[in-house]
């Protein structure tokens, strides 16, 4: 059986750029990035992000939204990296578990964020049977940071904001929940703009290497 490893954050935090760099430099690693948005098992997920259910993230429930990402994880591993993972090598994910607890926990009244997690772990890990990761990395940003950067982002290529980055109160909570999640879990995290003030990607990696012991 091989590692799992694990980069996670809120939309605008970096974990792309960073990702993507440590498949460069970590050839030994398989990369996975969720959701695949070019596979069908992501359809629904693909139609929660662009608001076909509704336009507000809240409307459409916790539990009915990890179901979207959670199929598409399990979809993932039996088809793509199952094997490879089982027989040793060691996988690099750009979201995973983590990344419903981040996004759809928020939701929920705060007195109920224990209850969930040990829900999705149940459901996720013990229920469908994907890996638990041996490292979750948080990279946390501000939310102000992130939102600027969403918007560089975006009249760069011309894109458009997900019913999730679009919602800047939504987001907020999102934060609130990743940091809780984090302490609760027993995720890394790394700022990537303490004090407001913005780290460069190299800063960022080297402190990732560092977790990683890479």
């Amino acid at each position: 059986m091989g590692t799992l490893y694990v980069i996670d954050g809120l939309d605008g935090s970096g974990k792309s750029t960073q990702f993507e760099r440590l498949c460069r430099e970590h050839s030994e690693y398989m990369g996975i990035s969720f959701p695949e948005y070019d596979k069908p098992s992501a359809a629904l997920v693909k139609m929660y992000l662009n608001g076909e259910f509704s336009r507000d993230p809240a409307d459409v429930n916790a539990y009915a939204a990890s179901t979207f990402y959670a199929a598409d994880r399990y979809a993932s591993y039996k088809l793509c990296w199952e094997k490879p993972y089982l027989s040793g090598r060691p996988v690099l994910a750009s979201r995973y578990v983590s990344s419903n607890i981040i996004h759809q926990m928020p939701k929920l009244p705060e007195v109920e964020w224990d209850g969930f997690i040990a829900w999705l772990r149940d459901y996720e890990y013990d229920k469908m049977g994907l890996p638990r990761p041996d490292k979750v990395i948080l990279l946390d940003i501000p939310v102000e940071v992130s939102q600027k950067r969403l918007s560089q982002r975006y009249a760069a290529d011309g894109g458009h904001r997900d019913i999730h980055e679009s919602d800047t109160a939504y987001m907020e909570h999102c934060r609130r929940a990743a940091l809780y999640a984090a302490q609760r879990c027993g995720w890394t995290v790394i700022s990537c703009a303490p004090d407001g003030e913005e780290l460069s990607p190299e800063e960022v990696y080297a402190s990732i290497e560092r977790a990683l012991a890479l």
